[in-house]
């Protein structure tokens, strides 16, 4: 059930005639694939396999086509180049092979072109030059050079009469939820950029998810004062559209992120994080008056407007993630297309509560607490739960309010589940999110700590069978949790990072700056970086730990796990290691997502001491 017909939704976008979405595919090898609907209904892969529709532009990738007259322009992932795929023919490369990758895809009607970020890496990956470029839509070798110069580049929005462009910029150390600019030039008769001025944004400020309204007046999403919220230029002048706690985006890990859309000149369709969930609402921008939008949903991404309905992908604590269809009438929504068919009984559905508990300092923050929930069973009444804690990665992200296969896993089979927004994730304002600025490793593993505890010292978990697992920063949250507490029993890292300093002097060039904020500037800063990297405190962890990693990792590379496994064999801690040849930074492919799930619940079955109802194929553990 974790795999079978599920697939993840992303990239919403329409024409006058089509809305087009991108579907991630496990069952298919992971491959992502550009789906489009006709207004008669009609569903269709518009992408042919092999073809996978993804950039690897900051590894992360984003926004991978753009679509122009029922005419895809889309970034092939084994190539990265750009293919243009006419209705009923095959696609056509209209790039060069080589070291290019392109992302944010826009087309420029009036000068009959492609707009989008480049990434160049003919010299380095961890010196990728990135800028904005011009690509002939009947063949260009790299595209020409528009903007270049600062670190890094996104969000080319041209203006509706075609004479403007607006885009987002940063340079190192900042990431995009850190610090970024924006930018407009105008684009004259022979599209090149003209009167270059900066807009708002400096390095305390992020600034992101440019749009134009119809009228011609730019858009943008700004935390200036605290919460990212809606701000546009009128009049030579920054107008706050609708102050609010609350964030109107989600940090720009990928590309192409889009949190709102216009209903005309005066209403943008807008989404936004509030008190644990998201909303979706119409803004009335003369009059400064939200009027939210009841739905059945609590998670919101991607809205498009198509003639009277908005169109955007949703999803509830009890509904997987679809593609819905909510009128502005306020009539009933129409599921398009689900990511899942639900493939559990309501009854077994466990639904979470959104809990705020006590930390360090003073402080509370916040998690969303999920009971163990099976019809088919009654526990016993003096027994409590076992805890699984999930670290989310990032760590500058958050759990999502949103129906989870994953965790549901675990809750029918008797665990309790604490998914954790420790100090640092997104959707609390800036000030929650700095928490870490200079202190991952410790605001985190305080939370994540804290969260089991708290729960443990309200009889709702078992404070003798409490484990954690994370990916990513999340698996090194896992693992400093293991090394500097002592609350949990067992963990599970997911392409965990062990050792911080290799990550800041390995990684690609997107993150290679992230730990300067985080931690602190390398190598000034190694003492810092030793004292918190669990691989250099490995004799203090008395926990037994599984690790999965992808072989073709390119952002928390394999050496990150087996340098921590080698050190657990020779302390003779209880350890298991499981690698996946073809998978990189999270795993796409079903049967390694299945394997995975299954090894760890195996772990946990001889490092808890229970006995699995069906079993699963054994795991070597080593000690």
């Amino acid at each position: 059930m974790l795999t079978k017909d599920t697939i993840h939704l992303d990239q919403l976008t329409h024409t006058p005639s089509a809305i087009y979405w991108v579907e991630s595919r496990p069952s298919d090898q992971g491959r992502n694939v550009i789906v489009g609907r006709r207004d008669d209904g009609t569903i269709e892969d518009r992408t042919p396999a092999p073809f996978n529709a993804r950039t690897r532009a900051h590894e992360y990738g984003g926004r991978c086509y753009t679509v122009h007259e029922d005419t895809i322009f889309f970034t092939n992932f084994s190539d990265q180049r750009i293919y243009r795929l006419n209705p009923g023919q095959a696609p056509i490369p209209i790039t060069a092979e080589g070291a290019m990758r392109y992302a944010d895809l826009v087309f420029d009607a009036l000068h009959n072109r492609l707009l989008c970020i480049r990434e160049d890496h003919r010299q380095s990956d961890i010196q990728a030059e990135t800028s904005i470029v011009s690509v002939d839509p009947n063949g260009d070798l790299y595209g020409t050079v528009l903007v270049h110069g600062n670190d890094f580049y996104a969000d080319p929005r041209i203006s509706p009469d075609g004479a403007t462009l607006a885009w987002v910029t940063w340079n190192h150390p900042q990431m995009p939820w850190d610090g970024t600019q924006l930018w407009t030039a105008t684009i004259n008769a022979q599209g090149h950029l003209q009167n270059p001025r900066q807009i708002t944004g400096s390095s305390s400020e992020s600034v992101m998810q440019p749009v134009w309204s119809p009228d011609g007046h730019l858009t943008w999403i700004s935390d200036r004062e605290g919460f990212w919220n809606l701000y546009r230029w009128e009049n030579e002048r920054i107008r706050a559209i609708y102050p609010m706690a609350a964030e109107f985006a989600r940090p720009a890990w990928v590309f192409g992120l889009a949190n709102y859309v216009y209903k005309n000149a005066d209403t943008i369709v807008a989404t936004y994080f509030h008190h644990g969930t998201w909303h979706i609402g119409l803004l009335n921008i003369p009059a400064q008056h939200l009027d939210e939008i009841v739905t059945p949903y609590t998670f919101f991404t991607h809205p498009v407007l198509d003639h009277d309905s908005i169109f955007v992908i949703a999803g509830s604590w009890t509904q997987p993630e679809a593609l819905v269809e909510l009128p502005l009438t306020r009539g009933v929504p129409t599921l398009i297309k689900s990511s899942q068919m639900l493939p559990i009984d309501s009854q077994d559905i466990s639904v979470p509560q959104l809990l705020e508990f006590p930390t360090e300092q003073g402080q509370s923050s916040y998690m969303t607490f999920y009971p163990p929930t099976n019809h088919n069973v009654i526990a016993p009444e003096d027994e409590r739960p076992p805890l699984i804690v999930i670290s989310h990665g990032g760590p500058t992200s958050a759990s999502n309010p949103l129906f989870q296969i994953g965790i549901q896993y675990w809750t029918t089979r008797g665990f309790a589940v604490a998914d954790v927004n420790y100090g640092g994730s997104t959707g609390y304002g800036r000030a929650y999110r700095e928490r870490l600025m200079g202190r991952w490793g410790i605001v985190d593993v305080d939370d994540c700590s804290n969260a089991a505890i708290f729960l443990a010292q309200h009889g709702l978990v078992d404070p003798n069978r409490m484990v954690i697992r994370g990916g990513s920063a999340g698996g090194f949250t896992t693992l400093a949790c293991l090394t500097f507490k002592k609350v949990f029993k067992a963990g599970a890292s997911y392409y965990g990072v062990s050792d911080i300093g290799a990550l800041a002097r390995e990684t690609h060039k997107f993150e290679s700056r992230y730990m300067d904020n985080l931690v602190g500037p390398w190598p000034e800063a190694k003492s810092v970086y030793i004292e918190r990297s669990p691989l250099y405190h490995a004799e203090n962890i008395t926990a037994p730990i599984i690790f999965f990693q992808g072989l073709d990792d390119k952002i928390v590379p394999p050496n990150q796990a087996e340098m921590m496994v080698n050190k657990m064999k020779s302390n003779h801690i209880p350890v298991a290691y499981l690698t996946f040849a073809g998978e990189g930074h999270g795993f796409r492919q079903a049967e390694n997502i299945q394997r995975a799930t299954e090894a760890e619940l195996y772990f946990y079955s001889r490092i808890l001491g229970f006995d699995l109802p069906t079993p699963v194929e054994p795991v070597e553990i080593i000690s």
